[in-house]
């Protein structure tokens, strides 16, 4: 499994192109999961929902699983935040590439998205882990990894191919 993470600070476009790169690299054959970090309070469960009411009844762990899909849904109560290599293990062993949106503290290879109108500090100024940007701005100041163009998305997925040493079939 191939890790690629994609790193910014809040609203710098990091989701969409998240999702622009999952249907490149799916479409040249890859299986592609993703994990994604969130800074919130979030619940991707319904109030009234069965699996809704045996949380809010005290399960730690509920799996709903269909003909379509399963998902599982893990109450942390009194542990800690998982860090990303807690949950890599958790992503099915037949995937080639894992998307990882945020997590921008941990150390696996990342691409740094910087929108247009940023003006604070690169994340890569830091972070060795930080192995491109992508952003379309005229005046992002001289960085040591190489810059992407944000607005071309098969470019960033070509330099994430070659640089995790994968070819498409």
């Amino acid at each position: 499994m191939h890790v690629m993470g994609i790193v910014g600070w809040k609203n710098s476009g990091k989701t969409t192109l998240v999702v622009e790169l999952v249907r490149i690299l799916t479409g040249k054959g890859f299986k592609v999961a993703t994990v994604k970090h969130a800074h919130h309070e979030f619940d991707i469960d319904q109030p009234g929902k069965d699996s809704y009411r045996h949380r809010e009844a005290g399960a730690t762990d509920v799996i709903v699983a269909s003909g379509a899909r399963w998902a599982q849904v893990h109450e942390l109560r009194d542990e800690t935040e998982p860090e990303l290599n807690d949950l890599l293990p958790k992503v099915s062993p037949d995937i080639d590439i894992v998307l990882v949106e945020g997590f921008k503290r941990d150390p696996h290879a990342k691409i740094e998205v910087v929108p247009p109108d940023f003006d604070g500090e690169l994340l890569t100024a830091r972070d060795l882990h930080v192995v491109a940007v992508a952003s379309d701005t005229d005046d992002l100041p001289p960085v040591r990894v190489p810059v992407l163009k944000r607005s071309d998305p098969a470019q960033v997925a070509a330099f994430i191919l070659g640089h995790l040493g994968l070819t498409a079939d």
